[in-house]
């Protein structure tokens, strides 16, 4: 008779999770509220994701300190400080997308859906957990999970625009889906794992098969490339950007980018680390292509969301040229570039959902026509952000520009960064002819804007942050620089 063996099991160690679960919890506790409640106020969903909000950012602030294993359970989930930086920066864009929401789809207007709080938190949770993520079918999952509730995010209204930007994100999401799949199965097929680090020793010791990884390297750049928004994948940005609730694009803008470059950065300097020089050239060319076509498309753009979300388009380019490094200093530009880029990001969305006034109908150019004379306040908010967008010192933009292009210098990488430079010149146009209207120009429309000093206060507050971190970088430099160790 044989022994029965017992099956080894890792050892559960939650705590660099409870992020994720305090954020599970919150949401779940939300769909219960809406559904069990007959009339649901929307004080009490804004309470309820404020705590699942700040309760997961109470957990996160201790694994800075973390002392324990780099990996938990069974090496799926690392406990370092890169997860920590991303996991904060996300929900701070959360906090301020529910106030947006709670502003824009209120219970008084025939868009209310209370639904939008936990599915919020939802997607944040996903987009926490990919970038803490230390197992490919982890990140899958985690990708999944943030997806799909995006997709019922932006067509919950069920306008006939958020419609069919919902189903256009959701058939390309499927789509891109399979390729980011098939990746991570070339990924297993080259290194017998799925874990980054056991792909990354597979790799450097070659006892993988350097073909499969090759090919698994190409897949997952394209799904990485879908959720980034970088050209040739950008094709939904646009549509989408312009037909979600304008407070579902603040977070989808601003969260998306974030969540899935830190998820990027991970696998491919730490997973594919030993094939450098064959991915290197792949985000080169990613980079030079979103840059050119994201600043060039956006001039001829009429309505401003669209605008923005070719904007997008480019500053995803503006993030992969500083990656092309392929180390620290590549890192650090690219953290501190998403840091600055979602608070410039999220804050102009905020100004966009003011001038509409809780619709989608003003959001072309000459909506902002004389928005000084109307609203002063809204217009110096805007063209902090603008600026910072276009780069002009002294916001957190320019700082960030100068540091990807300073990493990509510094790597050898000087062509694209010269094809960065002339694209920033030639982006500078279209934000500066919004400010120009804004302040040169009599109002074309004759409409009244919503005070809302609450949500006011919460767009001056990623403004004050993208002059603070244009005049004092390093608030938020030493700690990137901590944290763009990647611990394995």
């Amino acid at each position: 008779m044989i022994a029965q063996q017992p099956i080894p099991t890792p050892d559960l160690t939650f705590a660099p999770l409870l992020p994720e679960l305090v954020l599970a919890v919150a949401g779940i506790a939300g769909m219960l509220y809406e559904a069990v409640v007959r009339r649901p106020d929307r004080g009490t969903h804004l309470a309820l994701g404020f705590i699942g909000v700040v309760g997961a950012a109470v957990v996160t602030v201790p694994l800075w300190s973390w002392a324990g294993e780099p990996t938990v359970l069974g090496g799926t989930i690392s406990a370092d400080r890169f997860s920590v930086v991303a996991r904060l920066v996300l929900l701070a864009v959360a906090a301020l997308a529910l106030v947006y929401g709670t502003h824009a789809l209120g219970r008084g207007s025939a868009e209310a859906n209370g639904e939008f709080y936990p599915l919020l938190l939802f997607a944040t949770m996903g987009m926490t957990l990919i970038t803490a993520a230390a197992d490919l079918i982890v990140v899958f999952l985690a990708l999944e999970i943030l997806s799909l509730s995006l997709y019922v995010l932006t067509g919950m209204t069920g306008r006939r625009g958020t419609t069919e930007a919902a189903m256009k994100y959701f058939l390309l999401g499927a789509f891109s889906s399979a390729f980011f799949l098939y990746g991570v199965a070339m990924s297993y097929g080259a290194a017998n794992s799925t874990k980054i680090v056991e792909v990354a020793k597979a790799l450097a010791g070659r006892t993988g098969s350097q073909a499969l990884a090759l090919v698994a390297v190409a897949f997952l750049a394209i799904g990485f490339g879908f959720k980034v928004s970088a050209a040739p994948f950008h094709m939904w940005t646009p549509d989408v950007y312009q037909g979600a609730p304008t407070p579902v694009t603040a977070f989808m803008s601003a969260a998306t980018k974030v969540a899935a470059f830190m998820a990027m950065i991970r696998v491919f300097t730490v997973a594919f680390q030993p094939l450098e020089w064959d991915w290197v050239p792949i985000v080169w060319g990613l980079a030079a292509v979103s840059v050119v076509v994201g600043s060039i498309l956006a001039i001829a753009q009429t309505d401003v969301k669209r605008m923005l979300a070719y904007s997008s388009v480019a500053h995803a380019g503006f993030i992969l040229t500083g990656l092309t490094a392929a180390d620290a200093s590549g890192i650090r530009a690219a953290m501190f570039y998403l840091v600055a880029y979602a608070a410039m990001t999220v804050g102009s969305f905020g100004v966009v959902m003011l001038v509409a006034s809780r619709g989608e109908e003003r959001t072309t150019l000459g909506s902002y026509a004389g928005l000084w004379r109307r609203s002063p306040a809204l217009a110096v908010l805007m063209t902090v952000f603008l600026l910072s967008l276009a780069g002009i010192p002294p916001s957190a933009g320019f700082i960030a520009k100068v540091n990807v292009f300073g990493a990509a210098i510094a790597a050898g990488h000087w062509p694209l960064a010269i094809i960065g430079v002339v694209a920033s010149v030639a982006a500078a146009f279209f934000y500066l002819r919004v400010i120009v209207l804004m302040f040169m120009q009599e109002p074309s429309e004759d409409f009244e804007l919503d005070p809302a000093p609450v949500v006011r206060a919460a767009v001056a507050l990623p403004a004050v942050l993208t002059v603070v971190l244009g005049i004092v970088p390093g608030l938020v430099s030493g700690p990137i620089e901590q944290a763009a160790v990647l611990r394995w």
